[in-house]
């Protein structure tokens, strides 16, 4: 038993990030309650938000990605890169000193890069969550000195040293487990009729230009299902484009900008539509939904495509190229919705794929690196 548990946290940027991290926390504090939990982002990011919001502290670095692109302003942001990355190292330096983590958990994101490095310079185990099915270049450079690296895929082996691999799943939010007898608890929230069918259209908090252009361009054909709602989260950046066009304005049509209570939705939805990030495809497996996922085609890698294609093999998800999505994707959403064969079809073969305890399996690994570190104060010290 250490008798001082401190556990470092960094992961940020998006939601596919944030969310696995708080998740990890969340069972670290179920496992120890007396765990000191500290996170790390970025400042300015959606993380020193929904971080407090979950209950953590959090402190910031400054830092940021390299911009793609010849724009002035990307240039110019890029120019301001290496000051940044030196604020930014020393900044989690200072922070990994002062906390003195026994082990520092990365998510991903911008921040991570510089906490993590600088814990494995100092001699402190780290841990890493690798959530898609293509391996990043920061967690690959990260994975040479990493002493756990946990995934959510098969055959990762070819990004990571073997040896430390641990296939877990990528953790989802406990309220998305057991979304069955949630149902009606999702129709009351966001008023939805209990005798039509819901789809649900899910952009991200960004939200997703193809998903919307589907949804704009497809009125007439909406128009005409008398037994169909639909909740239509369009994103922030998209929302006043959206809200006055003709889709927006039909009755059975709920365009909103972002979703507070994801669980709910799922638990009210009979078929989902959505992107293929790896936190998302996690979260309908474990919530055992219907799919169809429109991979972006803005991502490293294309992983979003592996990520889809992943449950496509096993009968799981239906998946539609983003450069077909605005012609063909509501058609098949509604045809989907028209066989209750169909769905069932999918239910079934994506809930073999869901690793619902993933959150506490990676939480176990953790602790098993504490158990293993004395108290790295006299570490620190040296640095």
């Amino acid at each position: 038993m250490i008798p001082s548990l401190r556990i470092l946290i960094s992961g940020g940027g998006t939601g596919g990030h944030i969310f696995p991290a708080i998740a990890i926390a969340d069972a670290l504090r179920r496992l120890r309650a007396e765990a000191n939990i500290l996170f790390v982002g970025a400042n300015g990011r959606m993380e020193m938000e929904r971080v407090p919001a979950a209950g953590y502290p959090i402190v910031g670095v400054d830092i940021a990605g390299l911009q793609r692109g010849w724009s002035w302003d990307s240039l110019r942001r890029n120019a301001a890169l290496p000051l940044k990355l030196w604020r930014s190292w020393r900044q989690a330096r200072r922070i990994v000193r002062d906390f003195r983590p026994n082990v520092v958990v990365g998510t991903g994101g911008y921040a991570s890069w510089a906490v993590l490095r600088v814990a494995q310079q100092m001699g402190i185990p780290t841990l890493i969550q690798e959530q898609n099915s293509y391996a990043g270049l920061t967690n690959r450079l990260l994975a040479k000195r990493a002493k756990r690296i946990c995934v959510a895929y098969e055959g990762m082996d070819r990004y990571f040293p073997a040896d430390r691999l641990v296939l877990t799943g990528n953790p989802v939010r406990s309220d998305f487990l057991h979304l069955s007898a949630k149902r009606s608890e999702g129709r009351s929230f966001y008023g939805l009729s209990d005798d039509r069918r819901l789809l649900a259209v899910v952009g991200g908090s960004l939200g997703a230009r193809t998903l919307n252009e589907a949804m704009a361009r497809n009125t007439a054909l909406l128009a005409q299902q008398p037994n169909l709602q639909v909740v239509w989260q369009c994103g922030r950046f998209y929302e006043q484009h959206y809200r006055s066009c003709a889709t927006a304005q039909l009755p059975h049509v709920r365009l909103c900008a972002f979703i507070e209570r994801m669980d709910l939705l799922y638990a009210a939805a009979d078929v989902v539509v959505a992107r293929a990030g790896a936190l998302t495809v996690s979260e309908l497996a474990v919530a055992e939904k219907p799919a169809i996922l429109v991979p972006s085609p803005n991502v490293a890698e294309d992983h979003q495509t592996r990520n889809a294609q992943a449950l496509v093999d096993q009968g799981a998800a239906l998946l539609i190229p983003d450069a077909l999505a605005p012609e063909q994707l509501v058609p098949e959403a509604l045809s989907l919705l028209a066989s209750s064969e169909r769905r069932d079809a999918l239910r079934q073969s994506i809930r073999r794929l869901a690793r619902p305890n993933a959150a506490e399996t990676i939480a176990c690994e953790v602790l098993r690196l504490c158990s293993h570190t004395a108290d790295p104060s006299p570490i620190a010290e040296r640095t």
